[in-house]
């Protein structure tokens, strides 16, 4: 399980409406190439997209599917497909008058199939980037995103 927080220069309101942009994520996670949106109309649980992502051995389709929507607080999701899929939270909080918010991510990588022996590495490589990601998604929203 990979867990990080970081603060943000902006609302927990204004946080979860950029998050809410899925087609968006790209500015701010590195190695998302494309996000198309399966499920109609604004984000909610059951909502599915498929991201296509830089992965070791090509670019590969993952298609997501939102366990939990509860703005501007929390939204959770899970991977359907692949041999590594993804489980996760990020959770956005304010922080003291309430201008500011910390947000944190959850992430695990569970392998299925074969996928049980590349998770770990999987998992090493986020403990990488998922800082990284929080750092853009930072930058992004505090230069008015």
């Amino acid at each position: 399980m990979v867990t990080e927080s970081i603060e943000i220069a902006r609302t927990p309101e204004e946080v979860f409406a950029y998050l809410d942009q899925l087609q968006r994520h790209g500015e701010w996670q590195e190695h998302l190439v494309d996000v198309k949106l399966v499920t109609e109309g604004p984000p909610r649980v059951g909502t599915r997209i498929v991201q296509t992502r830089r992965v070791p051995g090509g670019p590969r389709e993952f298609t997501l599917e939102v366990t939990q929507h509860e703005p501007p607080r929390r939204v959770s999701w899970r991977g359907l497909n692949g041999p590594v899929r993804p489980v996760g939270t990020v959770t956005v909080e304010p922080v003291g008058d309430g201008s500011r918010s910390r947000v944190t991510m959850e992430l695990d990588l569970r392998g299925h199939g074969f996928g049980k022996l590349i998770a770990p590495l999987a998992r090493r490589d986020a403990r990488k980037q998922v800082p990284k990601n929080q750092a853009r998604l930072k930058e992004r929203l505090e230069s008015g995103a």
